[in-house]
Parts: C-alpha cells; sequence; structure tokens
C-alpha cells in the first residue's frame, strides 16, 4: 500500500486533520489542549451556524414552502376552485 506525499496533506482543511499526541508531561497539558481543542471546534461551530443564518437559501425555502401549502390548500378545498383560476397569482 502507497503512502500519499507530505504534500496532499496540506490540501486538507486543518480543522479536520488528524491530532497527534505522542506524549505529555502532566494531565494539566493533556486537558488544556483538548480545551483548545474544543474551544477551536466550538469557534468554528458557530461561525458555521452564523453563515448559515445569514443565507438567503432558508427564506427561499421558507416562501416556497408557504407557496406549496397555500397551493395545497387551494387544490384540497373545491369551494374556492372557481374563485381562483390560477393559483400562482
Amino acid at each position: 500500500m502507497k503512502r500519499k506525499p507530505e504534500s496532499d496533506k496540506h490540501g486538507m482543511n486543518s480543522q479536520y486533520m488528524r491530532r497527534e499526541v505522542f506524549c505529555c508531561e502532566t494531565c494539566d497539558e493533556l486537558k488544556s489542549f483538548w480545551e483548545k481543542e474544543i474551544s477551536k471546534q466550538t469557534f468554528y461551530r458557530e461561525l458555521e451556524e452564523d453563515r448559515q443564518g445569514r443565507s438567503a437559501l432558508r427564506k427561499l425555502r421558507e416562501e416556497w414552502k408557504q407557496r406549496l401549502e397555500k397551493r395545497l390548500r387551494m387544490l384540497d378545498n373545491p369551494d374556492n376552485e372557481g374563485k381562483h383560476a390560477n393559483p400562482e397569482n
């Protein structure tokens, strides 16, 4: 089995790279290391949630959902069929 060249490893997103800890002198160092890692991941997650919150995609999905629900209500209610010849307007 061939190993990937070192240059391929650097092309990966750094937050997903495998972390190797060979040894720590004290438990405090190990605890500190993982607290920093957790803090970084929390920061990245919050950034992503913020980015998604600002995205127009969520708003567009909600608008289409409302349009489809309105159309289904119109199709389910035959009494209003004559009033609304074109449900898209």
